[in-house]
């Protein structure tokens, strides 16, 4: 009898794992979002961080509170462009009218003032910043990025924060500022951790509004790490250059913090990649 139990126990929980994997994904982006929601209310921010990360891989419209629970959550974590960058789209998408209107103001305020502190005491001879600035690879708390991507491998970690800053900071023609969650770049990237090589893969909407796929394999070794990056023509777009011959490669847009972390992302997971 028990092992009859055990047994309509067992089916009826694989029932209830093939219905939540059976969902539609507009309707899994929206169980996400709530979930989302109430990790945040509970304090669970780990919770919350994996459950924005899985809606970030959905191929789906993002609710406009999306940007506003990645601001929090980044905030939370003390990755301050990223929280920031993501802020900025909420309070351009959502408007005055927002739920969180308020609170997302309130937080891009505290996060400037948190990084004030951080720079509290630091004193020096302001030099004048060359056209092009390179910085060091390992610039990121790989730790924390593991903990915040919920991995134990930290070039998983890296390329997940790297693909995260490219779609935070996609190219838009017009310059717009701030990507929309309803908006679909213009041009777009996406990376990923080969053996030996960074794989790297540019969707481009073409004029007649069809994509343009193209892949691209950069041999790690033998090159820099130290990628370098810049924000010319009066910032309104933003390139960190090819490692291989320095010429422009990944076109992104006007958030120039987020380009610096995206250049020093990729750098450290270059550096990584190298090591045998």
């Amino acid at each position: 009898m028990k092992s009859k139990w055990m047994g309509i126990l067992f089916s009826s929980l694989l029932l209830v794992e093939s219905v939540q994997a059976a969902l539609p994904p507009e309707h899994e982006t929206q169980r996400l979002m709530l979930a989302v929601e109430q990790a945040v209310a509970d304090d669970r921010w780990g919770d919350a961080g994996e459950y924005l990360n899985r809606l970030q891989a959905l191929d789906t419209i993002k609710p406009t509170d999306y940007q506003f629970y990645r601001g929090l959550v980044m905030q939370q974590a003390g990755h301050f462009n990223e929280a920031t960058a993501a802020l900025d789209a909420y309070v351009t998408s959502a408007g005055a009218e927002g739920e969180h209107y308020t609170e997302a103001l309130s937080l891009i305020t505290r996060i400037e003032r948190d990084r004030k502190s951080r720079g509290a005491g630091e004193q020096g001879i302001v030099e004048i910043q060359p056209l092009a600035s390179i910085k060091p690879a390992a610039k990121n708390n790989v730790a924390a990025l593991e903990k915040l991507y919920l991995t134990n491998s930290p070039r998983d970690a890296l390329q997940q924060h790297a693909n995260s800053l490219l779609a935070l900071n996609a190219w838009t023609d017009g310059n717009s500022k701030i990507i929309r969650p309803d908006a679909v770049p213009d041009l777009q990237y996406r990376v990923t951790a080969g053996k030996g090589e960074l794989q790297v893969q540019e969707t481009e909407i073409t004029d007649k509004g069809r994509s343009r796929v193209t892949s691209d394999a950069i041999p790690v070794y033998g090159i820099n790490p130290l990628l370098k990056w810049d924000c010319p023509d009066d910032g309104r777009t933003c390139w960190v250059y090819d490692p291989r011959d320095g010429s422009r490669w990944l076109k992104l847009g006007s958030n120039a913090d987020a380009t610096e972390e995206l250049a020093s992302t990729l750098g450290d997971l270059i550096r990584r990649l190298q090591a045998p």
